[in-house]
């Protein structure tokens, strides 16, 4: 992460955390036009597109008083998603037992892409099941990308939280 982004998420997470979501990643676009917000409920209910929109209003009035960014840039505020990206330490706990890929800075074992089912983390290392059955341990410090990939089981864990959801209402 840049210093700039670092910058971005410290002006920005005490909003969202405040306003009852959890940071899940600041990014900027490869040309820089826009900044992509990424956050999730802090309850573990789904994202709708009303929160999107009132923490976006929120985070546009912090960010022009701190004006970190000096071009114009787009505010993208969103859900993480299904096949979401796993950024913090509790997401690799949290979705063990589903199929990740991971993308590393510098080679482990001679690869730096790895693909298989996450069984957690073990002494600050991604453990994750290989395809062909062995496993890898991905040291999280060289981790530069990682996510879920879209499956049944996937789906499935979705279709339950959403249905939860909407019998709490």
């Amino acid at each position: 992460m840049t210093d700039l982004l670092r910058r971005i998420e410290d002006i920005v997470a005490p909003t969202v955390v405040g306003m009852g979501f959890e940071l899940v990643r600041v990014a900027m676009s490869r040309g820089g036009g826009t900044l992509q917000i990424m956050i999730e409920p802090a309850d573990g209910r789904p994202m709708d597109v009303e929160d999107c929109a009132n923490v976006s209003r929120a985070l546009s009035a912090v960010l022009d008083v701190e004006d970190p960014i000096p071009a114009a840039y787009t505010l993208e505020v969103s859900s993480p998603g299904i096949d979401r990206p796993l950024t913090r330490e509790k997401d690799y706990v949290r979705w063990v037992g589903h199929l990740a890929r991971v993308e590393t800075t510098e080679p482990v074992e001679g690869r730096r892409r790895f693909k298989g089912m996450l069984l957690g983390l073990e002494n600050g290392a991604v453990r994750l099941k290989l395809e062909d059955g062995t496993d890898a341990l991905v040291p999280l410090a060289i981790v530069s990308r990682a996510k879920l990939e879209m499956t049944d089981a996937l789906l499935d864990e979705y279709r339950r939280a959403q249905d939860g959801a909407e019998q709490a209402h």
